[in-house]
């Protein structure tokens, strides 16, 4: 009898210690989100200012730079003189989740491609180099989602983009995406970066995008949220969910950028038309949230690149429901109006 019980306790104990099985390691907890509602998602106030030349037409947000001449001229041989206008978009969107396959932006959509391709993480604080820091890993999907175009707001406008929906670019096919090593390829300038003096420049992006605009000067830096570079999902300073998948955010889209897949849009170069920009002019995009919780009003609703997080979005992560992001980039537009 003593026997069988301490065969039974040595049984349990082993039980206790031996690793969890590989499937109840990786089983990825439910993927949340909801469809974005063009009329009560969208932050419609963000489409200003518009501009003629260089004048306000209609005020609002911070601006870009607009060509002071209100008159251009585009085509050959025979140039078409037109007007030139300016404005923001919604132009695109972004999924951030730690959950592979999972599409927030989709209403929740959890794809099964029949293969493990490993999950993202939020690792808990741990000390390295004499200070304690938290690191996560995101995967993110980038969208074509030319909002205006679809709901006819103005017909026969040709500034519009005129194309359909499209889930254009999903990381967790790219190899590059989850290795540091890897995106050294993309990036190979990170190298000149990788120090304390052009780490603390960045605080000046902070402040700059926070209070009207990023420094397109600092393309390294993402202001408040951190370092563009490495272009992946590792972040290495998680400060707060929202911190951390805006940077996930931004850095894809820089990628998209530097991979031709993104183009400039903004300024006199861009009234013919779109123009190939590998860096990015951080200045060009404005960030709204759309998931779990969309910020529809206020000063930051639609946020620069690299602005700060504390504002608009606290209080809009939370457990279990409200863990998988979604963002609409906002991206200016100049166009000669023929």
């Amino acid at each position: 009898m003593i026997r069988r019980l301490l065969f039974t306790l040595a049984a349990l104990f082993a039980l206790a210690l031996s690793p969890v099985s590989a499937s109840a390691q990786t089983a990825p907890s439910k993927c949340t989100g909801k469809f974005v509602n063009p009329v009560t998602d969208i932050c419609w106030s963000c489409i200003f200012p518009i501009s003629l030349g260089g004048a306000k037409l209609w005020p609002g947000r911070p601006d870009t730079n607009n060509p002071d001449f209100p008159i251009c001229a585009c085509g050959t041989p025979i140039p078409r003189i037109g007007l030139a206008v300016g404005f923001w978009e919604p132009a695109r969107m972004v999924d951030v989740t730690t959950k592979p396959w999972c599409f927030p932006n989709l209403g929740g959509l959890k794809l099964d491609p029949g293969f493990d391709i490993g999950r993202g993480q939020v690792t808990p604080p741990q000390m390295g180099g004499g200070r304690t820091a938290n690191t996560a890993n995101y995967h993110a999907h980038y969208y074509v989602y030319p909002l205006l175009y679809w709901m006819e707001i103005l017909t026969d406008f040709l500034c519009f983009e005129s194309a359909s929906f499209d889930i254009a670019y999903i990381t967790e096919i790219d190899p590059l995406w989850n290795d540091d090593t890897l995106t050294t390829l993309i990036n190979p300038e990170v190298a000149l970066f990788a120090n304390p003096i052009a780490v603390a420049a960045c605080a000046g992006d902070c402040a700059a995008a926070t209070a009207r605009l990023p420094l397109d000067e600092l393309f390294w830096c993402d202001g408040c949220n951190g370092s563009m570079f490495p272009m992946n999902g590792n972040i290495a300073a998680h400060n707060s969910p929202v911190q951390s998948s805006r940077l996930a955010a931004e850095r894809l889209l820089f990628k998209m950028h530097r991979q031709g897949l993104a183009f400039g849009t903004a300024g006199s170069r861009a009234l013919c038309g779109k123009y190939i920009m590998p860096i990015l002019k951080k200045s060009q995009y404005r960030i709204q949230m759309t998931n779990p919780i969309a910020t529809v009003s206020g000063k930051y609703a639609c946020s620069p690149i690299g602005a700060s997080t504390m504002p608009p979005d606290a209080g809009r992560s939370y457990p279990v429901g409200g863990e998988d992001f979604g963002y609409l980039l906002w991206r200016k537009r100049n166009c000669c109006m023929l």
